[in-house]
């Protein structure tokens, strides 16, 4: 690419974060009202504690992937995954599309550190075959633990079961398909047509925007790769452990809120409202899944007797809050990605 097209790529990179953060920014901002409104109610120490809960979330993402590359026989540096993950965590926000706009991006920015894109790739989806495994622990925690105070009804309990059981069915089912060549690249390649499919119609002088056989190279690329993790799997008790440390910290972040508030509620409450309301965000056509999140965090919670004149004041802090502590460093460790091109050395 000459020098003249990567710097209005860049450019048009750049004017399309804009205004995707302008259009998050104009989202909440009755949320912002809000937040400021109960400034005066909080505990501002405790409010703090926010930060060492993010800092610990970014630094178990860091390790996670350090820890995967390193099974697939890729040693890469601890301070570029941190910054790598402060920018995912930028691009998934602004960028709807069920952490697809990440994965991608990821693919990007691993090239700096020699990682071909099918590795990159198996370390994503491994990352969120992770997430699902090490939910579910923490879910029946959440039901145990609500069950022990009188909170449980039946619909706690629809909510609770329906979860697990789409975790656990989502988990076998991309399993099933990795684990066979021809399943992976018969899926895959049907994807990667209705993509096609789907540019053309944006671009209609290029039917083949992504090529199919460059990107079944890729596909065998990645099945590989999980060959190589399922023949190791011991390898996978580092990642887990660093991937049950990011769900603790993002639910301690939200309890955090409600200590600042002065309520000691019912962490099972807690865990239960943040993961219906983070896999409902993932298929949010909004930024940040706006509407979405708050709806639903506020509607598990009151089923579980928290009332909504304390979860809607807390909600929408630690919505504010940690999108803030996150977007802030991700949008400038992105932009300055930008700048210095994207797959160069970081």
């Amino acid at each position: 690419m000459s020098d003249q097209k990567r710097s209005k790529w860049r450019l048009y990179l750049t004017i399309a974060t804009f205004i995707a953060l302008a259009i998050l920014i104009y989202s909440l901002r009755k949320q912002i009202g809000g937040v400021i409104d109960n400034l005066g109610r909080v505990n501002t120490l405790a409010l703090l504690l926010i930060i060492p809960c993010e800092f610990l979330n970014y630094d178990a993402y860091a390790r996670l992937y350090r820890s995967l590359f390193a099974t697939l026989g890729k040693k890469v540096r601890y301070w570029p995954m941190f910054k790598v993950t402060l920018e995912l965590n930028f691009v998934n926000h602004i960028l709807p599309s069920g952490g697809l706009s990440g994965i991608s991006y990821f693919n990007v920015r691993a090239r700096a550190e020699g990682i071909s894109a099918a590795t990159s790739t198996v370390a994503q989806v491994t990352k969120l075959f992770l997430l699902f495994a090490s939910f579910q622990p923490l879910l029946i925690l959440g039901v145990l633990l609500l069950a022990l105070r009188g909170h449980t009804n039946n619909l706690i309990m629809v909510i609770a079961s329906s979860l697990i059981t789409l975790l656990i069915i989502g988990t076998f089912a991309g399993l099933y398909v990795i684990e066979s060549r021809r399943r992976i690249n018969s899926f895959l390649t049907s994807i990667t047509k209705i993509l096609n499919r789907l540019i053309q119609l944006v671009r209609p002088k290029h039917p083949e925007t992504i090529n199919i056989a460059s990107a079944q190279n890729t596909f065998n690329e990645l099945h590989d790769n999980y060959v190589t993790f399922k023949s190791n799997l011991s390898a996978l008790k580092k990642p887990f452990f660093y991937m049950l440390i990011a769900n603790i910290t993002e639910v301690a972040a939200l309890y955090v809120v409600y200590i600042a508030f002065g309520h000691l509620v019912n962490v099972g409450a807690v865990i239960l409202a943040y993961a219906v309301a983070n896999f409902a965000g993932l298929i949010s056509v909004l930024p940040a899944g706006i509407g979405v999140y708050e709806g639903l965090m506020t509607a598990v919670l009151a089923a579980t007797g928290i009332p909504a004149e304390l979860s809607i004041p807390v909600t929408i802090m630690y919505r504010v809050l940690n999108m803030f502590t996150q977007l802030t460093p991700g949008y400038y460790f992105y932009q300055k990605a930008v700048r210095e091109g994207l797959s160069k050395k970081v």
